[in-house]
């Protein structure tokens, strides 16, 4: 009773005293001693999740460099929900979508055997809405990208599958899900192609561009140009096929340093044993810019820009295997397109092999296999240092170089919140501490 009464008004209380200098003046704070600008209760008790002993809780915060059995440093781990819940063997990609009309946030997974949606809004309290399972085979790889709030997905098999072409799903349909988990079917399903590795969409243009397809096809395992302005009715305009097998790409329109290029739609290919620069404004004649490789090449895997589009960063899958080094990250100078230059080399501090990257702001979020979620600022990257400055590691059996661990990050949305698909333990949802 007596903590009731000090959390209530009376009038020998001071109405706008405020001990934690929260904001959140004593007299209304449902935890008056101690910071909670949010006011965060989970329970529903009327007493702040700060200073109550009785609240459950996914959150496990990064104390002592470990969270819930988890090697980590900076991160807190929100949720973590395992690969059996979405009954599938292996996870793979992952992606978000924030829906425009309420601002939930929806994490997207994709499975061995499908692609499972994930409502991440309240991670207290998340909600696996359903899966959309595979037309045909299970595949290690999936791919997922977000346009005009549908969900884009392909996937590949090494096996020979050939049928899986490109899903589409009205990412709207997740706003009045009933019983979950529900057993979604796609909006439309879309066989101008069969398998793909990845695939890649420039929102400002409405384009989606599969790459690592066929390599007898047509284009040689090069990317495709789909128009998807029109999400659930596809069109096929052709594709680029000149050079090596297309494993992953960047599509921008660009508007860095070099002017000759300045509102063209530019391809940043990671094809195999180098990165190719193409225009494709015009997907009738697209033209190759330019190509750049480096030393010691493992396995050209994927990259990203820098936010200026100054710099690319390319991730090498094989050189940890193959030379036994640490894990390499390349960093080349694409200032003028038509003369791409190397900056230098980050090594990491451990063999892990690195996979997927992306830049949001001056930060780079590497998902490194079997060494989880690394964090490096960029912020010095022109003076050619990056430095990492937090990780959080999914995976804390070891940091060996094999195919174990985070597949992907997904760090864009505006909460904060990171997206991580771990192989073999499911999805993670991280946030800054």
């Amino acid at each position: 009773m007596l903590f009731l009464t000090s959390c209530s008004s009376s009038s020998n209380e001071d109405p706008v005293k405020d001990q934690d200098n929260d904001g959140i003046v004593d007299t209304q704070d449902n935890c008056p001693a101690t910071a909670n600008p949010n006011q965060e209760d989970a329970d529903g008790d009327g007493i702040g999740d700060v200073c109550d002993d009785n609240t459950p809780t996914n959150k496990k915060p990064c104390e002592n460099g470990m969270a819930d059995g988890f090697p980590c440093n900076g991160y807190d781990l929100l949720l973590n929900i395992p690969v059996n819940t979405f009954n599938a063997a292996e996870v793979n990609d992952s992606w978000g979508w924030t829906d425009p009309t309420s601002n939930k946030e929806y994490a997207i997974v994709g499975l061995d055997n499908g692609t499972a949606f994930v409502d991440i809004t309240d991670t207290e309290n998340p909600v696996y809405l359903g899966k959309l399972p595979t037309p045909t085979i299970s595949s290690d790889w999936r791919d997922i990208k977000v346009y005009n709030n549908h969900a884009f997905i392909v996937a590949d098999n090494n096996q020979g599958d050939t049928g899986h072409g490109m899903q589409v799903f009205d990412l709207t349909r997740l706003r009045n899900v009933t019983n979950p988990p529900n057993t979604f079917t796609a909006d439309t399903h879309f066989t101008d192609f069969g398998k793909a590795h990845n695939i890649v969409i420039n929102e400002d243009t409405g384009y989606a561009y599969p790459v690592g397809t066929n390599r007898t096809g047509t284009y040689k395992g090069g990317p495709l140009f789909i128009n998807i302005q029109d999400p659930k009715n596809p069109v096929s305009e052709g594709g680029w096929g000149t050079d090596n097998y297309s494993h992953d790409a960047q599509v921008i329109t660009y508007n860095g340093p070099d002017t000759d290029y300045t509102g063209r739609e530019i391809l940043i290919g990671s094809n195999e044993n180098e990165v190719v620069i193409v225009n494709i404004t015009d997907k009738s004649n697209p033209v190759t810019i330019s190509k750049i490789s480096y030393a010691n090449v493992g396995y050209t895997h994927q990259g990203w820009f820098t936010e200026d589009q100054k710099y690319f960063i390319l991730g090498d899958e094989l050189d940890e295997q193959k030379f036994g080094n640490n894990t390499r990250t390349i960093v080349f100078d694409f200032s003028d397109l038509d003369n791409p230059k190397q900056h230098f080399t980050y090594n990491g501090p451990t063999k892990a092999i690195d996979h997927n990257l992306y830049v949001n702001g001056t930060t780079l979020y590497l998902a490194n296999y079997t060494s989880g979620i690394r964090f490096i600022d960029i912020s010095s990257i022109e003076s050619k240092s990056i430095t990492e400055v937090a990780y959080f590691d999914t995976h804390p059996e070891n940091d060996n170089a094999n195919f174990n661990g985070a597949w992907n990050v997904y760090p864009f949305f505006k909460s904060g919140k990171i997206v991580v698909s771990d192989i073999n333990r499911g999805l993670f949802i991280l946030k800054k501490q």
